[in-house]
């Protein structure tokens, strides 16, 4: 009887460590982008705002943009205020298609980068238009999908939760094991 009740504690423990723990490995991924994903602005925006699932480190946080010919776009460097990282442009962005390239590090201490694209396209060029008076005339802001490359570590089983998986299988197996050997005559 003893041992049933060492078995199920240590099942117990596991069971607990694994559904309690499991958040604190997670990798940081983008949630939000302004300007968004493929976003086509009427305007130009004056900073690019980028929001995380995790907080972010300010040391360790990238953010640049580039335009069509792969030239970055002159900007401040990164900002980063709990889990939102920014960059704010040094001059107005003229027409055309621009990338934003950034790189974080998860509270796990795993690298997460990502990319994507939006486009300019003012009617005529005009005085640096407010972030607002942008946001507002251009669209309101989506939220830019994880990068495909994020998507499938996401989605994919980690080494913890194989190991998880495996470790509570053990344990029911050796309580099974010991129940059945305590009722044969």
């Amino acid at each position: 009887m003893r041992l049933l009740r060492i078995v199920a504690a240590a099942l117990a423990a596991a069971t607990l460590a694994v559904l309690t723990a499991g958040p604190a490995w997670a990798h940081n991924a983008l949630v939000e982008a302004e300007p968004g994903r493929d976003a086509k602005l009427t305007t130009a925006p004056e900073q690019v705002r980028l929001r995380f699932l995790q907080k972010l480190d300010g040391d360790r946080t990238t953010i640049v943009v580039t335009d069509a010919e792969g030239r970055k776009v002159p900007a401040s460097a990164p900002k980063a205020a709990g889990k939102t990282g920014s960059i704010t442009f040094s001059e107005p962005l003229p027409n055309g298609a621009y990338t934003v390239t950034f790189g974080v590090v998860s509270q796990d201490g795993h690298p997460v980068r990502g990319t994507y694209s939006f486009t300019v396209k003012a009617a005529a060029p005009s005085p640096a238009p407010s972030l607002s008076s942008s946001l507002s005339a251009a669209a309101t802001p989506i939220a830019a999908p994880v990068p495909a490359a994020l998507e499938e570590e996401k989605d994919g089983p980690t080494w913890w939760s194989i190991a998880a998986v495996i470790g509570i299988a053990a344990l029911v197996g050796a309580l099974g094991t010991v129940l059945f050997r305590r009722r044969r005559p």
